[in-house]
């Protein structure tokens, strides 16, 4: 697996037709495995462009870190200097500097305890996607409760994209509770959704 953080897709295997260029939006589970931490292991389902539903193994590295350009060997052209440069210097300044101001290039709004958290996509447990948005069962690394976010795509392919408001599930969710896309469906069906407006920086 390889992940273009320009074009915020992960490569992932089809046996259909070799590979598939993948966005976030597209996984349907992402699942940490047992064993080790360091690298912690995620199994993740996901829609493939040939229409099906496979499964990849994905390290935490890759899951949550690759999508911002951070690992070298990606290079441009530098019109200024007429020389190829590091792509990860430029785009690990730019993060820094997202991070600093307080920005983060992931977050949800946490229904327990009523605020806004940073997370990075391995907290991302189930993700169903419609038309207009993409339902994301997150789980918060604050204070281990489940909440599902209704957001739009580009709040969950790029990073650092957060949408101003997002829809929020009025429940707090066991983590076996949605298991799954079709357990995240049957919520989404039967839930009432508050607006909540979604700021992590000043």
């Amino acid at each position: 697996m390889s992940v273009d953080a320009l074009t915020a897709t992960y490569r992932l295997p089809c046996p259909e037709g070799g590979t598939s260029r993948v966005r976030l939006s597209s996984f349907r589970e992402i699942e940490r495995l047992p064993g080790p931490s360091h690298p912690a292991l995620y199994r993740i389902v996901y829609r493939c462009s040939c229409g099906g539903d496979h499964v990849a193994l994905v390290g935490h590295d890759e899951l949550d870190w690759s999508p911002l350009g951070l690992d070298g060997g990606v290079t441009y052209v530098n019109l200024m200097t007429s020389r190829y440069d590091d792509l990860s210097v430029e785009l690990t300044e730019l993060a820094s500097q997202r991070i600093g101001r307080g920005e983060w290039p992931w977050s949800f709004f946490c229904y327990l305890e009523d605020v806004p958290r940073p997370v990075t996509p391995s907290a991302f447990r189930v993700l169903e996607q419609s038309v207009e948005t993409v339902a994301v069962a997150v789980g918060c690394p604050a204070c281990g409760s489940t909440t599902i976010n209704l957001v739009s795509r580009l709040h969950v392919d790029v990073p650092f994209h957060s949408d101003a408001n997002v829809g929020v599930v009025a429940h707090v969710f066991e983590e076996a509770e949605l298991s799954s896309p079709d357990a995240l469906r049957a919520e989404l069906g039967a839930a009432d959704v508050d607006a909540r407006r979604l700021v992590l920086h000043g």
